[in-house]
């Protein structure tokens, strides 16, 4: 929470599902991002599932801050994952913004913008179980079509103990696109009427809609996803990837043991707007670690090391 108590706007990579792992974690925080999430964990099969555990969680000690993001439909998962991470993370946060089909018939997600006394006891609980005051408790959510519930909502969030709140200014069945963006003026209200720190979600692709965002809503941070995806740099005032960090992503990538198809999908993103409607077709058939280092090196130019390519023929 320090961060918040900085006077600066906080600077955050959004939790996006299989790509916000540890060494894109790594990656956005050499760039200026201040505070990194987790993909979304499913918390019944965490707080269950030793394999899952495993397999969903996966961190180092300079892996900080970072917030381990949960999806619930029963409090007693929520609280007892945050109790399962809290010697390895700086917070929890509940994921009530995924709107996807499926997390709504779950009963995860955006629906549980419709269950504010769930969304509270799942604070409380979590407020219970963990005993340290610095460890934060976050929720991060989507508006209603009717702003009243979701500023009813927000302080339902604040009274239950919230650390703070996150809010993608769109409701659960609009679309992250021009057509329909996002309502900075409703983030604004929110912001308001509670007094926890608000994060404002949605839209922020560069700098400029870093300072346009908190000039509209007064928050105290930015959330950023698909523009992360695109330009991990973008915190650092880059307006595209520079070729230093698709460099790093590769030394990182490898460090971790990051899968082939992590790495390759991240590289994609990062390259798409450097490269020719040719260029991506031939970059994106590949199919292996070493024959992406190789493109990379002979083909764009970049300055990998001939260590880089001996570490993958060896792995």
């Amino acid at each position: 929470m320090e961060l918040f108590e900085r006077g600066t706007p906080v600077k955050i990579c959004a939790p996006m599902v299989r790509y916000s792992k540890l060494a894109f974690r790594l990656l956005v925080r050499l760039y200026g991002a201040d505070l990194t999430f987790t993909p979304m964990i499913l918390a019944d099969s965490f707080y269950q599932s030793e394999q899952a555990r495993q397999g969903e969680f996966t961190t180092h000690p300079t892996d900080a801050p970072t917030i381990v993001q949960f999806a619930a439909n029963q409090a007693t998962f929520f609280a007892g994952s945050a109790e399962l991470v809290a010697r390895h993370a700086r917070g929890v946060d509940l994921n009530c913004g995924c709107p996807q089909r499926w997390a709504i018939k779950e009963g995860i997600g955006a629906s549980l913008i419709d269950k504010p006394e769930f969304v509270a006891d799942c604070v409380k609980q979590t407020r219970a179980r963990v005993a340290d005051p610095a460890f934060s408790i976050s929720v991060k959510i989507r508006v209603h079509g009717d702003i009243r519930r979701t500023v009813e909502l927000a302080r339902q969030i604040e009274a239950a103990g919230a650390s703070f709140l996150t809010v993608h200014g769109r409701t659960r069945k609009m679309k992250s696109s021009e057509a329909e963006p996002v309502d900075l003026a409703a983030i604004r209200t929110i912001r308001e009427s509670v007094a926890i720190p608000v994060v404002a979600n949605g839209d922020v692709w560069s700098m400029a809609d870093v300072e346009r965002t908190v000039a509209e809503t007064g928050c105290a941070g930015v959330m950023a996803a698909r523009g992360m995806l695109e330009n991990p740099a973008m915190y650092s005032g880059h307006a595209t990837t520079p070729p230093q960090c698709v460099q790093d992503w590769v030394r990182l990538s490898l460090a971790t043991g990051t899968h082939f198809t992590c790495f390759h999908h991240h590289l994609i993103y990062m390259l798409s707007s450097s490269l020719t409607r040719a260029e991506r077709k031939v970059f994106n058939s590949l199919t292996s670690t070493a024959g992406v280092i190789d493109h990379l090196r002979d083909s764009l130019g970049l300055q990998l090391s001939p260590h880089t390519r001996t570490v993958v023929e060896a792995a």
